[in-house]
């Protein structure tokens, strides 16, 4: 019973929601590098460019998203509100990216 209490109150929760902000990074990710060398978008962050022209998005992704949600948890032990509410900002904003990407999809005729 202690478990299910957990789950909708506590840790567990905040692990699933950290969980689908790192896999919406990495889904934006790969959809963008497919629709840059399918010559069907372009990247709109200026920084990400250069990473981008050297081959290395994923890569920058992966250690990026890592990275962000090492930070969350630390931010979650001491400030629990302020975590949760930023981490659900933030699955919101990629979400919102990760349509964009399949918009573009869309657009592009697949």
């Amino acid at each position: 019973m202690k478990f299910s209490h957990t789950y909708r109150t506590g840790p567990v929760r905040f692990h699933y929601l950290v969980a689908l902000l790192v896999a919406l990074i990495l889904a934006d990710g790969l959809m963008t590098q497919f629709l840059i060398e399918g010559g069907l978008g372009q990247e709109g962050n200026l920084f990400l460019q250069n990473v981008l022209d050297n081959g290395n998005l994923m890569g920058f992704k992966m250690v990026g998203a890592l990275v962000s949600a090492f930070i969350l948890w630390d931010i979650y032990r001491r400030h629990p509100n302020l975590a949760f509410a930023s981490t659900l900002l933030f699955v919101v904003a990629y979400t919102g990216i990760v349509y964009w990407n399949i918009f573009s999809f869309v657009m592009a005729g697949f």
